[in-house]
């Protein structure tokens, strides 16, 4: 980063450490320089930089953890109000827009699948198999989300993996709230995984109908 003069001040400072994580020479998960490092680098006072903290904090690009540091958890501003309105939806909302993305994800999964594709999905499939059986919610829910980010992924096509990673954590939320869908036995998932295994498309699609059926149903 450039040394900023010092009356830039606080804006300087927030351009200068967005700039560090648009670029990407900060990524994802990266603890940032503390408050008396960016301060030096920067040539400015360290109430400056916590307050330049603070605001991107408060954007979703940056979090503090109490005790060990500030990470980066978002490279675009525009992807956080995404992921926040996501979070807000209601969960009709979030089903009635997965039934346009499953569709697409599984037709096009059941085509152009791999076999590492394959053997991710059947690994996700086993740990939320494993988490029904054990009645552990948060693990099937981060099993049930990692399964159909694993479908999409499987389709190959980077605009449909983008936009159902941005609705992971309220993917996740929905399923957390259909304990019930935990404590029931469902093979449509199973069903789900053997069309896209086989390459049948139709089948595929109709697995996905299903599953999303049965959400709408556990509401």
């Amino acid at each position: 980063m450039r040394n900023v003069a010092r009356t830039s001040l606080v804006d300087a400072a927030i351009e200068e450490l967005r700039g560090e994580i648009s670029s990407g020479a900060w990524p994802v998960g990266t603890k940032i320089p503390s408050e008396s490092q960016l301060a030096e680098t920067l040539g400015m006072s360290r109430l400056s930089v916590r307050e330049a903290v603070r605001v991107l904090v408060h954007a979703g690009l940056l979090t503090t953890r109490q005790g060990d540091g500030t990470y980066v958890t978002a490279t675009d501003e525009s992807q956080v109000a995404l992921r926040r309105r996501l979070d807000r939806a209601a969960a009709m909302d979030i089903i009635d827009v997965r039934r346009g993305l499953d569709m697409v994800a599984a037709r096009l999964a059941a085509t152009r699948r791999t076999p590492e594709d394959l053997a991710l999905m059947r690994v996700a499939l086993e740990r939320r198999d494993a988490a029904a059986r054990a009645g552990d919610l948060d693990a099937f829910a981060d099993a049930d989300v990692a399964f159909h980010l694993h479908v999409a992924d499987a389709a190959h096509n980077p605009l449909l993996t983008d936009l159902y990673r941005s609705m992971s954590e309220a993917l996740r939320d929905s399923v957390r709230n259909m304990e019930q869908a935990v404590l029931d036995y469902d093979d449509s998932h199973a069903e789900l995984m053997k069309a896209v295994e086989d390459g049948d498309a139709a089948r595929a699609i109709g697995a996905g109908v299903t599953i999303l059926d049965q959400q709408e149903r556990d509401l």
